[in-house]
């Protein structure tokens, strides 16, 4: 990816009728100046197919400042989602992305953008993901995709896409994660008052949610205890305990709050916890791998490139490399 001496660009796609929601959360993430970082920021610029006003949800407008050739030229590329989900974006939006990725940006969609993407001939035999409501219209008109409508976000080589409106923000998230490095991102994350990794999928949500109850706060008061022991043995008899349930009630409501399982859960939380001491420290890997729990270093490569698609060498000199 190129890199300017203000920072890398990111541009953002608006269309007729989009809420200004998923343009928000690229906003929060990459268009705030970010000075307690001593990294070049993005620079980010809003962009639309022509120089018109563009009407938005609830009757306001929005005033782009640049066009398809802005949109274009950044270094990443976002599409927060479609006027329609059933006809293709203008021509000349599919070729301002086409052009994009030919010149090597990264290219990403939220929500509904997963459509853009896609008729623009850029998803083909790639994995991708959308809204779980869209899924079917998606794998009819796009069958050379391989969707998958139970993540938050996927990563495609060059190309990522994230589910409904809010996934958009873990992979913005995701985004700072890869350029920056953990210790970064999760501090945009506590900026922004949010996790800076959820686990489980979207087909957590696709269910009307059950009321919340009191075990829903004996059940993150768990997950808080078990961050702060990553290092230990951790059981499900272990967590339940510290939610004051039987592994059974403890194991059904884990699930419902979380949409995974406990010793998913766990794994995921224990490979971030060591993305950091792989950006900062020359630790070992087997002193990183007991440093978060895992009980041998052959265990800990194992899930480490399950969830992260690389090794934790490969990650370690990939991100030296960045910065």
């Amino acid at each position: 990816m190129r890199v300017h001496v203000g920072g890398p660009t990111v541009s953002v796609l608006a269309f007729r009728g989009m809420s200004l929601f998923e343009t928000g959360i690229v906003t929060e993430v990459f268009g705030l100046p970010r000075p307690e970082f001593d990294v070049p920021w993005y620079e980010l610029r809003i962009c639309a197919p022509t120089s018109a006003p563009v009407p938005v949800v609830g009757g306001a407008t929005l005033h782009p400042g640049g066009g398809l050739a802005e949109l274009a030229a950044a270094d990443t590329v976002i599409v927060p989602g479609v006027e329609s989900v059933h006809a293709d974006p203008a021509p000349a939006v599919l070729d301002a992305l086409r052009s994009a990725h030919e010149r090597g940006a990264r290219i990403l969609s939220i929500c509904s953008g997963a459509f853009a993407l896609a008729a623009a001939g850029l998803l083909d035999g790639r994995h991708a993901t959308t809204h779980w409501r869209y899924a079917g219209v998606f794998r009819a008109r796009f069958p050379h995709v391989e969707l998958d409508p139970d993540v938050l976000y996927l990563a495609d080589g060059d190309v990522w896409t994230s589910a409904g409106s809010a996934a958009g923000l873990d992979l913005c998230l995701h985004v700072v994660r890869t350029d920056h490095g953990a210790a970064i991102a999760n501090a945009v994350a506590r900026r922004l008052v949010v996790q800076p990794h959820r686990d489980g999928g979207q087909a957590q949500f696709i269910e009307a949610p059950m009321p919340a109850d009191a075990s829903d706060d004996r059940i993150a008061a768990s997950l808080t205890w078990a961050l702060a022991h990553l290092s230990e043995p951790l059981t499900l008899p272990a967590l339940a305990r510290q939610a004051h349930m039987s592994p059974r009630t403890y194991l059904r409501h884990f699930t419902r709050a979380t949409g995974t399982s406990p010793i998913r859960w766990l794994l995921r939380q224990r490979v971030q916890a060591s993305l950091a001491l792989l950006e900062t420290t020359d630790a070992p890997i087997e002193q990183i791998a007991a440093t978060v729990g895992f009980e041998t270093p052959v265990t800990y490569r194992h899930h480490f490139a399950n969830a992260m698609r690389t090794s934790p060498s490969a990650y370690r000199q990939a991100f030296r490399s960045r910065v």
